[in-house]
């Protein structure tokens, strides 16, 4: 295996990527459209719009020639915005051979078709969506480019390559377990995106801890729901790329989606909120797939619901908590979970 590795895009977690795999191996080589910031990573060693402060290892190649950045490489790590998933991988393409591992580590749906990522990605590469693997979990960029301790989740349909994309990543700072479940870890880094604007919503209002739990809790349990419905394992949605990823995403201020939902919580409008973040922020995109999903499937996902009447439809934050709190009483156990209790304990 080559000890050369690509990373596309150089945002802040695909930069962060690259200085794991940097600890790892010889070259990495980091891909970006931009020559201002392709100069700055070569020569500075550092990428300060989107890691202001860090010292990038000196063995990330920033280059922005896409068949020189994947040329000769073992694996390609693909860290595109989802809305430009496709054409990533579209350009990628000529340059792609069936031996190099391809691993993805963006969280959201295509928003014109609603499809995953790595559906996205075997479409335009030509391969079975099963080659490709999926790095997910609770993982600010901040926190791994200062070797905080992180674990994440790599999964795959194909042993083999979760386990290949396993040793690429792990080092003492960055702990990487591997998982079957691909549609579930998926489905929980990309819906979780929704349940984070939703706590910085609450935290926006003013509201306490007991309704950031709440919401973290519920939010959980309709992510759980979509997930099952589409074929994922509910275990899945309890480990690191389920309420590992929502509990480090919906209580931190690293996080651009609480960050965006604190602010149209204290009443900024969408536009301006967009505007003053200067960085993607996906939970956006996503609340209206997963609305348009929950529609589609006939599954009930109340709180994605009501931030997207917040976030498209001009209701104000506060009256969607109001159409929360007065909701029909339910059950707290989901079909799914008491079934499986019954077995258990039958």
């Amino acid at each position: 295996m080559s000890d050369k590795v690509s990373v596309l895009v150089a945002g802040s977690w695909g930069t962060a990527l690259a200085s794991v795999l940097a600890a790892n191996h010889r070259e990495v080589y980091l891909w970006t459209r931009n020559p201002d910031q392709a100069a700055e990573i070569n020569t500075s060693h550092t990428n300060h719009h989107y890691l202001p402060g860090i010292n990038l290892p000196a063995n990330i190649i920033a280059t922005t020639d896409l068949e020189s950045a994947v040329t000769g490489s073992s694996a390609v790590v693909i860290v595109a915005p989802s809305s430009g998933m496709r054409q990533v991988a579209r350009s990628l393409k000529p340059f792609w051979k069936e031996d190099m591992l391809c691993v993805h580590a963006t969280k959201g749906f295509e928003s014109e078709t609603m499809k995953r990522m790595s559906t996205v990605i075997s479409e335009e590469l030509g391969c079975p969506e099963g080659q490709v693997v999926v790095l997910s979990g609770p993982s600010h960029a901040e926190e791994v480019v200062r070797l905080c301790p992180t674990t994440v989740v790599v999964a795959s349909n194909d042993d083999k390559r979760a386990a290949a994309a396993q040793e690429l990543f792990i080092n003492n700072d960055f702990r990487v377990y591997t998982n079957r479940d691909l549609v579930g870890v998926e489905l929980a880094g990309a819906l979780k995106n929704i349940i984070a604007l939703g706590a910085g919503l609450s935290d926006g209002l003013g509201f306490g801890d007991n309704a950031k739990a709440a919401l973290l809790t519920r939010g959980l349990a309709e992510i759980s729901r979509v997930g099952v419905e589409l074929g994922a394992n509910p275990l899945t949605f309890a480990g690191l790329a389920g309420i590992g990823d929502l509990v480090v995403t919906a209580t931190s201020q690293h996080s651009r989606n609480w960050r965006a939902g604190s602010l149209l919580g204290q009443g900024k409008p969408l536009a301006e909120v967009l505007d003053s973040m200067g960085m993607v922020v996906e939970g956006i995109r996503t609340t209206e797939a997963a609305y348009a999903i929950s529609l589609k499937l006939g599954v009930q996902m109340p709180i994605t619901d009501q931030i997207y009447h917040v976030l498209f439809k001009e209701r104000s934050p506060r009256k969607a908590v109001e159409a929360l709190m007065g909701r029909d009483r339910k059950t707290e156990m989901e079909a799914i979970s008491q079934e499986t209790w019954e077995q258990w304990h039958s």
